[in-house]
């Protein structure tokens, strides 16, 4: 076995776990971050004295290739630079956080992608409805953490993790993944990670024509910096915050306004992906918002009943590992965990390489 260095940053934090070759695990975790170097500066100072044998980074877009996962030679590098475009918000934190690794330990780099999970996707699922010259696509995201919950659902829902689920997770960043047999079958992101259900400063899905007009009120540069960090939560509470910790807290109209609208969006997703399959068989929560956001789940959840999901108050204000009533379908929390499927990767490729 091998000690293996975990990266993942997201678009306002950093994590890491170092595993020991024994399986032993040590957490770092750097959150509400404005600069990511500042959270890998401190990561740096407080591995001091630790040599991994191996690093492996999340990345958010891999592009059009479907591997799961790759080691970064100069090659590997160069194509990673040349797709920052996909994801603004978080390639350039992941790249941070390649370039800091490879100075500081001369062991392999692995890049484990986000995308890849959703390469299973049919093509109704992939295609955008634009002129198929433009060689444009809907990827998918937050594939990582999916991949770790369908390695987890078996144990947890018997035959049933086999059938129509959907994983709804919620963060900063928030999509939902309709899978079957373990695998994506769609998703709510689509060809960058601004796209689907609205998050924290971004709006989700769009009218084109909206757009078409914000592009005639700004430049490019103006356009990216409204489109990654200025919709979404914090738009639509007027400005007040993009956290949804913030917004409950708050007792202004506007902050309940967007909590309202997020359930809503989700809710209306799960629908949405429910019809597509034809029915679901269970629902599951996961990422920051979703683990600890009991208020959220009983709104997502208030208006599927006809669905046959009911939510039982007790267990949902617990954050318990089964939420559903007596005479649901099953309804699950599992913790979001990509340093644990980065890991699994990493072996892979080592094993794959020995």
């Amino acid at each position: 076995m091998k000690t293996i260095l975990t990266i993942n940053s997201g678009s306002s934090s950093v994590k890491a776990s170092l595993f020991d070759a024994d399986g032993s695990r040590r957490d770092f975790r750097y959150g509400h971050l404005h600069d990511p170097a500042s959270g890998f500066e401190q990561l740096m100072r407080d591995l001091t004295g630790h040599a991994p044998d191996i690093v492996g980074h999340r990345f958010v877009h891999g592009g059009d290739i479907t591997d799961a996962a790759r080691v970064v030679d100069e090659s590997e590098l160069e194509r990673l630079n040349g797709i920052v475009h996909l994801a603004p918000l978080h390639l350039p934190g992941n790249l941070l956080g390649l370039e800091l690794c490879r100075k500081r330990f001369a062991v392999p780099q692995i890049a484990c992608f986000d995308t890849a999970f959703h390469a299973t996707m049919p093509e109704l699922s992939k295609r955008l409805a634009i002129p198929v010259s433009y060689g444009l696509r809907r990827y998918g995201f937050h594939g990582l953490n999916y991949a770790h919950v369908a390695s987890r659902l078996p144990e947890i829902l018997g035959e049933k993790a086999y059938g129509n689920v959907i994983v709804a997770h919620l963060g900063s960043g928030a999509s939902l993944c309709l899978m079957r047999e373990l695998r994506s079958q769609d998703t709510t992101m689509g060809f960058t990670p601004a796209g689907g259900i609205t998050m924290g400063t971004r709006s989700g899905d769009l009218d084109p024509g909206v757009m078409v007009e914000l592009a005639r009120r700004h430049d490019p540069a103006e356009l990216l910096d409204i489109v990654f960090h200025k919709m979404g939560l914090l738009a639509l509470s007027d400005g007040e915050s993009g956290e949804m910790s913030d917004l409950l807290k708050s007792k202004r109209e506007a902050a309940r306004f967007a909590v309202d609208y997020f359930c809503r969006q989700a809710s209306g997703a799960i629908g949405s992906l429910a019809a597509k399959a034809g029915g679901i068989d269970a629902l599951v929560f996961s990422g920051g918002i979703g683990e600890n956001g009991s208020g959220i789940r009983a709104g997502i959840c208030s208006t599927l009943k006809f669905m046959g999901l009911d939510l039982d108050p007790a267990a949902n204000l617990a954050n318990a590992a089964r939420i559903e009533s007596a005479g649901s379908k099953p309804i699950c929390i599992v913790a979001a965990d990509e340093e644990h499927m980065i890991r699994e990767l990493c072996l892979n490729w080592w094993k794959r390489d020995s």
